[in-house]
């Protein structure tokens, strides 16, 4: 088996990974590679300098959104150099499909209080838009002092709203990705790098 996934692999030009679930049968998925893990920890650098830049002299509320932010947040909070807090909401509108249910709704709510707080949230990628305004405004309506958006993936062209994050790792096109957090299916999350699923 080995050998012919190996044969399969140089005549097709996408990257393999094959997987066993243990009672579930082998899994073979072809991924392109769209961004390779040196690439995402160096913009991750920049993010983190620049937001440490504009946030100097201020402590920082890091609130990532789960589960596709934890792996983002987690190096960008190490990165930073100005005193952070961390926690942490989760949002259902994906559901166990590819494509946005479009019905937003809060399944896990912060625990600290954001009133009179410099506030970021994190966000793994912001595609149409909804989630985010979403938590935006709900946010805002609790009072911090400042609430700013960074999102490590940005897809503009599925924009349904003009809502914007104040800062973005990369601007990529219209494709299902996964990796460094983000899954198909709670699936992939521990891939280094940021791959498309053809």
């Amino acid at each position: 088996m080995a050998e012919g996934r190996e044969k399969t692999a140089r005549h097709f030009p996408y990257h393999f990974q094959l997987y066993n679930f243990g009672w579930k049968q082998y899994t073979l998925l072809a991924m392109k590679r769209l961004l390779a893990k040196e690439d995402v920890h160096r913009r991750v650098g920049r993010l983190a300098r620049e937001i440490s830049r504009d946030f100097a002299g201020r402590e920082v509320l890091l609130v990532g959104v789960l589960k596709g932010a934890f792996i983002f947040l987690a190096d960008l909070a190490r990165r930073v150099s100005i005193p952070v807090q961390v926690d942490f909401v989760r949002l259902a509108s994906y559901g166990a499909g590819r494509e946005s249910s479009g019905k937003i709704r809060i399944t896990k709510d912060l625990e600290t209080s954001v009133r009179g707080k410099d506030v970021l949230i994190v966000e793994d990628i912001v595609d149409t838009g909804l989630t985010l305004e979403y938590l935006f405004g709900r946010l805002k309506a609790r009072r911090p002092r400042t609430l700013k958006t960074v999102a490590l993936l940005d897809k503009p062209s599925r924009r349904k709203t003009r809502f914007r994050p104040d800062y973005v790792g990369f601007t990529i096109e219209d494709r299902f990705v996964v990796g460094y957090g983000l899954d198909c299916d709670e699936e992939y999350r521990n891939l280094s790098g940021i791959y498309v699923i053809e």
